[in-house]
Order: structure tokens, then C-alpha cells, then sequence
């Protein structure tokens, strides 16, 4: 799933490859993907990009006002084209759900693969309308979210940490993969529960999660959107290395399992040297 620091470095892709242009087709392939059905797609064309945004994990294009705004959930991504193929997409089972055509000839497709179908796409005058653009807590990059701030998000929250990290209506952007790089820098447990944190604790955590962040926001800048997946992969210390060796100590990666998701952790650097319980209602083994 692309996060804060993927979403960033699309937004500063389209930034510099869609300002400025005009866009002369908006073509959805798979209608389940469209959100919202007023102002409908073709409002947007004949609109010139004037900004491109995030908010969160959300991607919104600003065409002279109107906001073409999507989250590219899990297994979604957005393929920059130099020039788009002639004619009209074909539906079908293909991954491909929408195409905007630019009157310079390029423009982007948004992809989904997988048959779970989460990828979303609205049409809005206002980011806001978007529920889950209306419901984001800060943005941990900003300028603002200083420790005080983050100190004070957490204060009244019972949670274990991976599950906080991860809730974007606490903190917009950070999800499965940065959570568990956030936990290892800080050398915390996943499931270590936010009241027990002492003042040091979230000192440590909150120069873990800028740290963290900022630092894959780095790698990936000036990366084309086509190799951002690699880069994200090839920056990750823990998040899908089950069975390698950590970078920091050398004890293998673990990994705990759940329905739809699963975590890494090094046992060394986290968890005292023990292994979590492998089963949805971990707790450290006896």
C-alpha cells in the first residue's frame, strides 16, 4: 500500500508533469471505483491542472478548482505515460480503472491489481468532501507536529502502538510497512500499550517516526512513479523481511499474522529477545 512518503513523491511527480495542462479526457474503466457521481468525471475536462496535493494518503489533482481526488488503497498505483495509446481503453478484467489523457498527448492510468477492490476515486470543489480526506488527523510531517503535539495526540490513548500508528484519524499517512519501520527505529514493541509510555518513550518515538518518515520521504524524491515501489522496498529495515537478518543486530525478522495483514519485528531490538505469539491476540510467550 502506497503511504505518506509514495504519496508525497507522487505528489511532487504530478506536480511537475501536470501543471500546467490541460486535461481532455477523464475515461473510467471500472466504474466501481468512482465514489462520487456529481460533478461528474467529464467536468473535468477542459480544466487546467493548477496544483497537485496530499492529504494523508490521498492524491488530489486541482483542476482550476475542481478536485480529482483518489486513494490508491492497497494494491493501487498510478503508471505516468509519455504518450497514452491511441483510442479508448477496452474494459475488462484488467487492472486498469481510470485514464486521464492530457492535450499534450501524455497523462496517467490508475491501476488495481488483485481481485479486492479498494482503490477510490472522487470528483469534489472541496478535498473536505471526501470522508476520508474530512476525518485525517495531522500530518506528522508538518511543521507544526511538534513533540508537545504528538505527546498530546496520544495522551488519551488506550491502544497498542502498531494499532495507533495506524489510524489515520489520529495520524494521517502512516500505515502497515512505516508503523512497523517507526517501532523498530524506536525500538518499541508493536504491541506495547500507549499508556505505558513514559515521556522518554515518546521522545524516542516521536524522532523515530520523523526520522523514519522523513527519510523515505528523501529517498524517494525525484524517484520516476514507476520505480517508487522498488525504492519503498529496498528502504525497509524490517516491514516484509521475515526470515532475514536485521540490519542493526543480526537476529532474524519475525512476523506475526493476522486475517488481512501482517507485521515484522525484530525480537532483539523490540521485544526483549522474546517472539510474539503468531495468533491475532498476540502476547509475548512465556
Amino acid at each position: 500500500m502506497p503511504e505518506l512518503p509514495e504519496v508525497a513523491a507522487l505528489r511532487d511527480f504530478l506536480t511537475e508533469h501536470l501543471v500546467g495542462r490541460e486535461i481532455v479526457r477523464v475515461l473510467p474503466v471500472a466504474i466501481s471505483v468512482m465514489k462520487t457521481y456529481d460533478p461528474p468525471l467529464t467536468a473535468l475536462e477542459g480544466r487546467t491542472v493548477t496544483a497537485v496535493a496530499r492529504h494523508g494518503k490521498f492524491l488530489d489533482i486541482d483542476a482550476d478548482g475542481l478536485h480529482l481526488v483518489t486513494h490508491l488503497a492497497r494494491a493501487g498505483w498510478l503508471h505516468w505515460k509519455d504518450r497514452l495509446p491511441d483510442g479508448p481503453p477496452k474494459p475488462g478484467k484488467g487492472p486498469l480503472a481510470l485514464r486521464v489523457a492530457l492535450a499534450t498527448g501524455e497523462g496517467f492510468d490508475l491501476t488495481e491489481a488483485g481481485t479486492t477492490k479498494k482503490l477510490a476515486v472522487y470528483v469534489v470543489h472541496d478535498p473536505g468532501d471526501v470522508p476520508g480526506v474530512a476525518r485525517l488527523g495531522p500530518d506528522p510531517l508538518a511543521d507544526d507536529f511538534d513533540e508537545a503535539a504528538f505527546a498530546k495526540l496520544l495522551a488519551g490513548e488506550r491502544r497498542q502502538l502498531k494499532g495507533a500508528l495506524r489510524d489515520q484519524s489520529l495520524i494521517a499517512g502512516i500505515g502497515n510497512a512505516y508503523s512497523d519501520e517507526i517501532l523498530h527505529a524506536a525500538r518499541m514493541s508493536p504491541f506495547k500499550r500507549v499508556p505505558t509510555l513514559t515521556p522518554d518513550d515518546v521522545h524516542t518515538l516521536y524522532e523515530a517516526l520523523r526520522t523514519t518518515l522523513t527519510g523515505a520521504v528523501e529517498r524517494s524524491r525525484g524517484v520516476a512513479a514507476g520505480r517508487l515501489k522498488a525504492e519503498k522496498k529496498s528502504g525497509l529495515r524490517v516491514h516484509g523481511r521475515t526470515g532475514e537478518a536485521c540490519p542493526v543486530c543480526g537476529d532474524t525478522i519475525r512476523e506475526v499474522s493476522f486475517a488481512d495483514s501482517s507485521l515484522q519485528y525484530c525480537p532483539t531490538c523490540q521485544t526483549g529477545g522474546k517472539p510474539l505469539a503468531d495468533r491475532r491476540m498476540s502476547r509475548l510467550l512465556k
